[in-house]
């Protein structure tokens, strides 16, 4: 746009921001299931006690690393129809009014009837890689809500420690083990399905 197209804009009130467009969306506070999944958008939203949280955009590591094991987990189950894995963005119902949108999301043969064309009601297995600053959301937050929402394995991905945590559901807690340098992650819930933790967390 040439200065006097500009400023022939700004005069009739075209290059105001769009605000209006904000009341076309509930509150926060008020959001409820149904606006949640109707919001139009390619970013990361999540859906908290009627309040919309915005993620930040992923890097291209954290990219990386999510694939690595999506790939892996596609590439043992897929094949024989044991199960299938989608990566996000793609959310899950925990329970009413609260969706999480994990990297990546497994359910099993079973099971796979939760996963429907916009989002999921529950899975088998999720997994999240740390991002910088954000630990606790994944360590603490999720880990509760996860378990809450009764899902049997959740991996916790941290490049920062060079770690993968399995954390296995028993009663209405996780018991985790942490997997370092050297070591292979391994699956409770599905037998055979392993993760070599510097293969996944190399650059």
């Amino acid at each position: 746009m040439n200065q006097s197209v500009l400023e022939s804009a700004m005069r009739e009130g075209l290059t105001d921001p769009s605000w209006d467009i904000v009341r076309l969306f509930p509150n926060q506070g008020q959001w409820a299931d149904e606006d949640y999944l109707l919001l139009p958008t390619n970013r990361l939203v999540e859906l908290s006690q009627g309040r919309i949280e915005v993620l930040p955009m992923p890097t291209r590591s954290h990219q990386r690393f999510v694939l690595r094991l999506a790939n892996l987990f596609q590439a043992f189950l897929e094949p024989e129809g044991r199960g299938e894995v989608v990566v996000a963005p793609y959310p899950v119902r925990l329970w009413e009014g609260k969706f999480r949108e994990p990297d990546v999301v497994v359910a099993l043969a079973a099971h796979v009837t939760r996963l429907g064309e916009s989002h999921a009601d529950g899975a088998d297995l999720v997994i999240e890689v740390v991002s910088p600053g954000d630990a606790g959301r994944d360590r603490v937050v999720k880990r509760e809500e996860y378990a809450r929402a009764g899902i049997p394995e959740y991996w916790i991905v941290d490049p920062s420690r060079g770690t993968i945590s399995v954390l296995h559901l028993a009663g209405e807690a996780y018991v985790e083990t942490v997997h370092g340098s050297g070591d292979r992650a391994r699956s409770i819930l599905i037998p055979g399905l392993e993760a070599d933790v510097d293969s996944v967390l190399s650059p």
